[in-house]
């Protein structure tokens, strides 16, 4: 295995992942992936097994690979040209919201077969789709700022999924390059601003025809037998580093029980507990001790624990290994997780799961990271937010009289209608060699923040308070980071919905540093401030403006 040829194929396929991003996020239409870049972008072999990723969203990243196993188990045989569609997170997905669209490349194995010889490539010819085997396979996941639902934003307080959303089974968005006009105007029939879908998943369609142009051009300057090698070679690659990455990490057993503040419908904490056995064999992460399923939307499914613990041991190999390695199926196999069926982690449809991608997934990194802070003392930071601060808004139905509803409809266009998703950043954990980041998103979240000017351009609302969060940060040695306050008031009837958590139980600190200060949700109404829950649900008139002031990052070691 020659390093430098292993180093140029590992930031081939990269690019693929990063030039597909970058496709996407400039065709989107929503202010959610143009401007927030909520999406990721990967690379797959014809099996499944991921090759390459880009520098996108890690709670997307790691659970793309169930979507693209669903997609083959539900959709193959595959032809040049198809395209499957997925957001059911009972079979591949996570949340309603986030939609993947997986795509096969079928690549010509007589590509560059003048160069390489006529005998690597038997026959006079050969059309690769004729078996419908794909040598690839590109995916985007991109989070849509509405999907239907009972509350725009699709983001709502619900208790079954059939609330969250429009649920879409694996299915074939385009096959050998026809849409299929009736599935697209299903979809496009259930959510409140159908325009703005149709250019969004446009865009990720636009991202995987990049994706497949690419893996075709340099499948054709290599060959394919030797990229596909390679591959092979970047998989086994990222298991001996991940597994030399554990094998620093003192064998033990190491355990960590966290709580989120509660499931938006009962107001009792829900215990996430991890049992962590190293070896230098690998890694085992036991769950068993995490809570039942509950009611409300904060239960995840299995994908999301893989994603969470696939970023954990990433970010620990990172800094164990002082070297940046490639993030593929390899990374994922010298560990595993184990999950009781029925419990939070691991819930039975038709279970609400809306949060749980985003809010559980941050306090499956907690509990990881505070188990793994007694074998690693001096390397794992405290604790960051702990949640995403999820925002989401839109238009509502108003009760008038028959006069005006006439004036209305005469009026009314698809304009009028409107819906917005955003997740707020925090204060990040202090570590022993520095002072934690300031209102930046952390861990499973890797977005930006919408900009104040691009928010009141494209929706009728004003934003009052947009600044850090003034010593929210935990005290120590080192600071955590502070977190956010922002204010937003709203210039027509809109209905809001609020998840987040650690409005309850703080950041925590590591070394003896003092925990973030908690987040707290407000509605400030004709003057009045009233404090609100962590999840919570709001019909708001005009002029009203709800705060969200955002946790503080835990502080590192004791003054």
């Amino acid at each position: 295995m020659n390093a430098a040829t292993l180093s140029i194929f590992r930031h081939l396929f990269d690019s693929i992942a990063e030039e597909m991003g970058v496709t996407l996020g400039r065709a989107a239409y929503s202010a959610n992936i143009k401007e927030r870049l909520d999406f990721s972008c990967a690379v797959f072999l014809g099996d499944g097994r991921i090759l390459a990723q880009a520098a996108h969203i890690p709670v997307h990243l790691g659970a793309m690979p169930a979507s693209v196993q669903a997609a083959i188990c539900h959709c193959s045989p595959f032809k040049p040209g198809d395209v499957v569609i997925l957001n059911d997170p009972y079979a591949g997905g996570t949340h309603l919201p986030d939609i993947t669209l997986v795509s096969p490349a079928f690549i010509d194995q007589g590509a560059n077969r003048e160069e390489r010889g006529q005998e690597d490539y038997p026959g006079n010819s050969y059309d690769n789709s004729a078996d419908n085997t794909p040598q690839f396979f590109v995916a985007s996941r991109a989070h849509h700022a509405d999907i239907g639902g009972i509350s725009p934003g699709s983001m709502p307080i619900s208790t079954e999924l059939f609330q969250e959303g429009l649920v879409i089974p694996p299915l074939k968005l385009i096959e050998s390059g026809k849409v299929n006009d009736a599935l697209m105007s299903l979809i496009l029939k259930n959510v409140r601003t159908p325009e703005e879908r149709q250019g969004d998943l446009a865009a990720q369609i636009a991202a995987h025809q990049t994706g497949d142009r690419r893996l075709k051009e340099i499948s054709e300057r290599y060959g394919l037998s030797e990229c596909l090698s390679q591959a092979e070679n970047l998989i086994d690659y990222a298991k001996r580093m991940t597994l030399a990455a554990i094998a620093k990490i003192p064998a033990g057993l190491y355990e960590f029980t966290d709580f989120l503040d509660d499931d938006g419908i009962n107001d009792q904490p829900i215990p996430v507990q991890v049992e962590i056995k190293v070896d230098p064999s690998g890694m085992i992460l036991d769950f068993s001790g995490t809570g039942p399923a509950v009611a409300g939307n904060v239960n995840a499914v299995p994908a999301i624990v893989i994603s969470a613990a696939a970023y954990c041991i990433r970010c620990l190999s990172l800094a164990l290994l002082d070297d940046d390695l490639p993030m593929n199926q390899g990374a994922y196999e010298p560990w595993k997780v184990i999950i009781e069926p029925g419990s939070l982690l691991d819930p039975f449809p038709p279970h609400a799961v809306a949060a749980g991608n985003v809010e559980t997934s941050q306090r499956i990194v907690d509990v990881i990271f505070g188990a793994l802070s007694a074998a690693l003392p001096e390397l794992v930071p405290a604790a960051s937010q702990g949640t995403m601060n999820n925002v989401a808004f839109g238009s509502r139905a108003q009760s008038m009289d028959s006069e005006k509803k006439a004036e209305r409809n005469q009026k009314r266009t698809d304009s009028n209608i409107f819906a917005y998703y955003e997740t707020l950043g925090g204060g990040i954990g202090a570590s022993q060699q520095q002072n934690g980041g300031d209102g930046m998103h952390a861990h499973m979240s890797n977005t930006l923040n919408t900009p104040v000017e691009a928010l009141e351009y494209q929706f009728p609302v004003r934003i009052h308070e947009y600044r850090l969060r003034s010593n929210s940060g935990g005290a120590g040695i080192h600071n955590g980071g502070e977190g956010l306050s922002r204010a937003i008031e709203f210039l027509v009837p809109a209905t809001a919905t609020i998840v987040s958590d650690r409005r309850r139980f703080p950041p925590f600190g590591i070394n003896g540093g003092q925990p973030g200060e908690r987040g707290c949700n407000w509605l400030i109404r004709k003057g009045k401030k009233i404090q609100l829950g962590g999840k919570v649900k709001l019909d708001l008139e005009k002029g009203d403006q709800i705060l969200i002031e955002t946790p503080g990052g835990g502080g590192w070691g004791k003054r």
